[in-house]
């Protein structure tokens, strides 16, 4: 792969950067993506209601690269990224969160790779920062290449900040679920994962920064709920094949169980009644 084929490279790359409150840290993600070695691309931060200091310090970002959509406020990601991919105008599409960054050659590389093996999406390798310390994510963690549907039902295995695709995937797939307030990357990659291979660039290119409290792990702390709601709508779907079913089916028993038992224990036995039928009408059947 030629580093250096971006000087030369017409490819319109678009990057998608949701943000709300955070106007240090989407600066620091916008100049990491206007300083990519592939110069040919466009930054659209979608701009969900912010009430501090970032429309000020987005306007004062100089490159005609950067668009700034202003959003309904509290519309959530989900509703972010969507209306920046629907106005995106890129034959590729990348995601960046606001509290991440890349390093220079992440577009050049990553794009390098997906022609190379006729790539729809892909994710590269990230540093871990956590409290501004790097950290070594443990191998439950470990980035798998291809088909990886089963593994992706346990816990999400692609990282939004490290993905590209290509505008074909996007209009395939669609956008991500916005009644889903978290685990929204989780639901989509699944979607993928049915049809397309998640390719892996097995490269450090983004930074990864974690351990706040306005990030929506931190947020939303029973997220399997927002999973098990994810798996019910897939078992809708007319093009799963019976492996794939049977895959939802237990992953589905055991998250269900899971956050059932959670629910008894903080004293919410309606609450756990209620998501174990959720979860058995879905499976079309007895499941527990």
């Amino acid at each position: 792969m030629d580093g250096g084929r971006s000087c030369e490279d017409a490819t319109l790359v678009s990057v998608i950067i949701p943000t709300r409150d955070r106007a240090d840290m989407v600066v620091r993600a916008v100049a990491s993506a206007l300083a990519q070695t592939h110069a040919v691309l466009e930054v659209i931060v979608v701009d969900d209601g912010s009430t501090d200091d970032t429309p000020a310090a987005l306007a004062a970002i100089d490159d005609p690269r950067l668009r700034v959509l202003r959003h309904a406020p509290g519309r959530g990601v989900s509703a972010a990224r969507n209306r920046g991919l629907a106005t995106a105008r890129g034959e590729y599409l990348a995601l960046l969160d606001s509290d991440d960054e890349w390093l220079p050659e992440k577009t050049t590389r990553q794009l390098a790779c997906m022609r190379q093996r006729n790539l729809a999406i892909s994710q590269t390798q990230e540093v871990w920062m956590r409290g501004g310390r790097r950290v070594n994510p443990g191998k439950a963690q470990g980035k798998p290449d291809g088909f990886f549907f089963e593994q992706a039902l346990g816990r999400c295995l692609v990282s939004p900040s490290t993905v590209m695709f290509t505008r074909e995937f996007w209009e395939e797939l669609g956008g991500f679920d916005e009644s889903l307030p978290a685990c929204e990357d989780y639901d989509l990659w699944l979607r993928t994962l049915i049809r397309h291979p998640v390719g892996l660039l097995d490269e450090l290119l983004a930074v990864r920064h974690g351990g706040r409290p306005d990030q929506l792990s931190a947020i939303y702390v029973g997220q399997d709920l927002f999973r098990i709601r994810s798996m019910a709508g897939l078992l809708g779907r007319s093009d799963l094949t019976p492996w794939h079913r049977d895959c939802i089916k237990k992953e589905l028993r055991r998250k269900a169980l899971c956050y059932a038992r959670g629910c008894l224990k903080r004293d919410k036995p309606e609450e756990a009644v209620r998501v174990l039928a959720v979860a058995e009408k879905a499976a079309g059947g007895k499941l527990f």
